[in-house]
């Protein structure tokens, strides 16, 4: 889940050929019109493939609408401000699905970081049982029986490290809840290991975020490499003895955010055999750097003029609403997953959307919501990508990965004693 206020602006400028493969590969109306007969292509492949998206907020989200309770919302029925429901999955072809177990870096200052991640895996896996759509899925050959029976597969994804509190015994734990990623950040530094979005506190992994890697592949869950830096990375991938996924990040080549992953960090992701998961996240998939600039020069401008904070709110949120930041298109997203097969390899790449709210102003224009899978697919088929391509990049490396992830396991597990040695925790 991002957070909307953390804009980050890192100077890194675009060469000449990537904007022209861009503009090159864009249609004219930058791929919002989508060719029907591509279209029920599309929708066909993803019916075939299944669809894997490795990250959504709704147990969170459903937290904050209904406080956990599942009774004043029914997922049989549209909820446009959900970032989910079973009539728009089934529209978008969604096959598999992780649901994002996901509270807040700041729990950790208070030390309820676990209280409040059992929470919401609470919240997820009552919502997986309330519906006779859905079924909780442990392993890959679960995810192809379940969607080969009509339903769609259930996985859950922790989305930051600090909800384990430097805790081995957690991993398994929550592998045992069902989880089968850890993301080893969020915003924030862990005691262990430094987010893209902090200040780094240990250049990488430390000696016991380096025991914890090992720990999950033990276990059989995929270390998650979005939210961290570079270096966490990098360390992630010289430890790591199983495929490392990354669930929704983009390219740093072509937008310098530092959620996005460098060329470099893509081709380790290649040779190690995982697999990056491409999010949907406007400010991810379109550089703004550029409008925010304007944005700080129009602020000045009104500051000098005005009497008032409250003056100075009104005149800019005005102008904000004149000259919106950009929203991106799907032709930029299929931008990004060119760029990942280019680098990483087609074996290598994935969807992991990160739907966390109704997606108008989050999400980039054309796939603002779980119905629109297929658009993307359609944009792709249009560039040249054979149909077996596609059915990769939906679903069938995700589940390639996840094998290889639980063999590791099976073998670590025969000679490796789970480890009990905790981690420092922040007083």
């Amino acid at each position: 889940m991002p957070r909307s206020t953390c804009r980050i602006s890192v100077t890194l400028a675009l060469t000449w050929t990537t904007v022209a493969l861009a503009a090159a590969a864009a249609p004219p109306d930058g791929g919002t019109t989508v060719d029907p007969k591509l279209l029920e292509r599309a929708r066909s492949i993803l019916q075939r493939a299944p669809l894997v998206d490795t990250h959504n907020d709704l147990p969170y989200a459903l937290m904050l609408k209904t406080g956990g309770d599942l009774t004043k919302v029914d997922l049989g029925k549209l909820q446009p401000d959900l970032p989910a429901d079973i009539p728009r999955l089934r529209e978008g072809r969604v096959g598999a699905q992780y649901w994002s177990v996901y509270v807040d870096s700041e729990t950790a200052l208070t030390r309820s970081s676990l209280h409040d991640a059992v929470r919401i895996f609470d919240i997820a896996l009552r919502a997986i049982e309330s519906r006779p759509e859905l079924e909780l899925a442990r392993t890959a050959d679960d995810v192809v029986r379940i969607t080969k029976s009509g339903r769609i597969a259930s996985l859950l994804g922790v989305e930051g490290g600090h909800m384990i509190e430097s805790s081995p015994a957690v991993v398994r734990v929550f592998h045992r809840l069902g989880a089968r990623y850890l993301t080893l950040t969020h915003w924030r530094d862990v005691e262990w290991a430094d987010a893209a979005t902090d200040t780094p506190r240990h250049d990488g992994l430390t000696k016991h975020g380096e025991l914890l890697v090992r720990e999950l592949n033990r276990t059989g869950m995929f270390v998650d490499i979005a939210h961290v830096s570079p270096d966490v990375m990098r360390d992630v991938l010289r430890v790591s003895r199983a495929p490392v996924i990354s669930s929704h990040s983009d390219a740093f080549a072509l937008v310098p955010h530092p959620r996005n992953i460098p060329d470099d960090v893509l081709r380790m992701v290649g040779k190690n055999g995982g697999v990056v998961h491409v999010a949907f996240i406007r400010e991810f998939v379109v550089d703004g750097a550029a409008w925010e600039a304007e944005k700080k020069e129009v602020r000045r401008s009104i500051r000098q003029r005005v009497a008032t904070d409250a003056e100075e709110a009104k005149e800019l949120e005005a102008w904000v609403k004149a000259h919106p930041p950009p929203g991106g298109s799907v032709a930029d997203v299929a931008n990004v997953i060119d760029h990942i097969r280019a680098v990483a390899g087609v074996d290598h790449v994935g969807i992991g959307a990160d739907f966390f709210d109704d997606g108008k102003t989050s999400m980039v224009i054309g796939l603002e919501d779980v119905t629109r899978y297929p658009a993307l697919f359609a944009e792709l088929l249009r560039r040249g990508w054979s149909e077996g391509d596609l059915l990769k990049l939906a679903g069938q490396n995700h589940l390639r990965a996840m094998r290889e992830m639980e063999r590791v396991a099976a073998e670590m597990r025969k000679s490796t004693p789970p480890s009990v040695v905790e981690g420092p925790r922040s007083p």
